[in-house]
C-alpha cells in the first residue's frame, strides 16, 4: 500500500513537472516572464491543495474562496497535460511546427483559450440539472401510484453552497413527490461547512418524507456528526435498515466503506411480496440485487467520471457506470449525481435527478 502511494505521488509529480516545463518553454518572454507564467500555475496548484486538503484550518469564507479558486486547477492541469502530449506527438510526426511549442505567442494563447473555454462551458453544463424520468409498472400490489424523486452525490459544502441547495430543493418540490430518496454523499467532505451554513433548513423545506443512506463521503466527513446533521435536517438515515412505505419496501444499505455492513441477502429476506427498492451508494456487485430478488436498485458514486476521459475509467471499473440497466427481473439506475466533487465542471457527463413513477 505504501509503495503504491509513493508510486502514485511520483507519477503525479512527473506529470506536473511535464506541464510546468511546457508552460516555461512555450511562453514567449525572457526567463522572468517564463517564471511568472509557470509560477502562477504552481501557485494555482497550491490553492488547489489548500482548498481540497486544508480547508478546516481556515474560516468558512476563506475556505470557500480557496475551494472555488483552487478546484478548477485540476481541470486545467488535466487538459494542458493532454494538449501537450498530443502536441508533442504531432510535432514528432511533423504535423505541426516545433516552433508552436517554443517561445510562441500563438501556442500560449491557444492553450490558455482552450482551458478557458472548457472551464466556462463545463461550468455552464454543470449548472443545468437534467430531469430523468423513469416509469416502472409492476404486477406487485401498491396502495397507490407513487412519484419518487431520487438523487445522489449532492456534495454540499464549500463549493455547492446553501443557495445552490435551495435551487435543488425547489426542483424536487416541483415534482410533488410522495417520497424523496438520497443515495449517499449528500455531504462533500466537511460537516463544518453544512452545519455553519445552515443547510439543514433547506432540506426541511422538502414537502415529502425524506430518507437517505450514507456514502463514502459521510464517513470521510465524520459519520457521527453527519447523523446529527441529518436528524436536524429532517432526513431519516437508513443504515442496513428497511422502510415500509405505502406498500413498497425500501432497503437502505450502509456504504461499503463499512466492512461490517449486513449482507444484502440477509436484509432482503425471502419475502418477495412487496415491490422492493434498494439504495446502495456504490454500484459494485450488481448481481447481488438480482440474486436477492430486488425490483429496483438506485446507486450513485461514479459521477460517470465527471469529466472526459475519466468516464472511460468508470465505464471500465463498473458493470454499469451510468444510466438505466437491468439484470433478469431487476432494474437499476446508476446516477451521475446531482452535485459533484471538486471543480464545478461537467464534461462528458451530466448533473441529474431521477423521477420515478411507480404504477401497477
Amino acid at each position: 500500500m505504501k509503495a503504491r502511494f509513493i508510486l502514485t505521488v511520483a507519477l503525479f509529480l512527473i506529470t506536473l513537472g511535464y506541464v510546468v516545463w511546457h508552460l516555461w518553454r512555450i511562453t514567449p518572454a525572457a526567463w522572468q516572464g517564463k517564471l511568472g507564467v509557470a509560477g502562477l500555475f504552481v501557485i494555482w496548484f497550491a490553492a488547489f491543495v489548500a482548498g481540497i486538503g486544508f480547508t478546516e484550518r481556515f474560516s468558512i469564507r476563506t475556505a470557500t474562496v480557496l475551494y472555488e479558486v483552487g478546484a478548477p486547477w485540476l481541470i486545467a492541469f488535466l487538459y494542458l497535460f493532454l494538449l501537450f502530449v498530443v502536441a508533442d506527438i504531432a510535432s514528432l510526426c511533423h504535423l505541426i511546427p516545433k516552433s508552436l511549442l517554443r517561445d510562441s505567442t500563438a501556442g500560449l494563447l491557444s492553450a490558455a483559450a482552450l482551458v478557458a473555454v472548457l472551464l466556462v462551458a463545463g461550468n455552464a453544463h454543470y449548472k443545468h440539472k437534467y430531469r430523468e424520468v423513469l416509469t416502472i409498472q409492476t404486477a406487485k400490489p401498491l396502495e397507490r401510484p407513487l412519484t419518487i424523486v431520487m438523487a445522489s452525490d449532492l456534495h454540499i459544502g464549500y463549493h455547492n453552497r446553501r443557495a445552490e441547495l435551495a435551487r435543488w430543493v425547489d426542483l424536487i418540490n416541483a415534482e410533488q413527490p410522495d417520497l424523496v430518496l438520497f443515495g449517499g454523499d449528500i455531504i462533500d467532505r466537511s460537516i463544518r461547512a453544512v452545519e455553519e451554513g445552515g443547510f439543514a433548513a433547506e432540506f426541511r423545506r422538502i414537502a415529502a418524507p425524506v430518507y437517505a443512506i450514507p456514502g463514502n463521503h459521510e464517513y470521510y466527513s465524520d459519520l457521527t456528526r453527519a447523523q446529527q446533521f441529518y436528524e436536524e435536517a429532517g432526513i431519516k438515515l437508513l443504515q442496513d435498515e428497511i422502510l415500509d412505505f405505502a406498500g413498497i419496501c425500501v432497503i437502505g444499505r450502509d456504504d461499503r466503506t463499512n466492512a461490517d455492513r449486513e449482507p444484502l441477502s440477509e436484509l432482503a429476506g425471502d419475502d418477495a411480496t412487496d415491490f422492493t427498492i434498494l439504495l446502495d451508494h456504490q454500484p459494485y456487485h450488481l448481481e447481488e440485487a438480482e440474486q436477492a430478488g430486488i425490483d429496483f436498485q438506485f446507486s450513485g458514486h461514479t459521477h460517470h467520471g465527471q469529466i472526459w476521459p475519466a468516464n472511460w475509467v468508470t465505464d471500465a471499473l463498473f458493470e454499469k457506470a451510468w444510466g438505466h440497466h437491468s439484470r433478469g427481473q431487476t432494474q437499476y439506475y446508476i446516477t451521475s449525481g446531482l452535485g459533484l466533487w471538486g471543480p464545478k465542471v461537467r464534461l462528458g457527463s451530466r448533473s441529474e435527478y431521477l423521477v420515478v413513477h411507480l404504477k401497477n
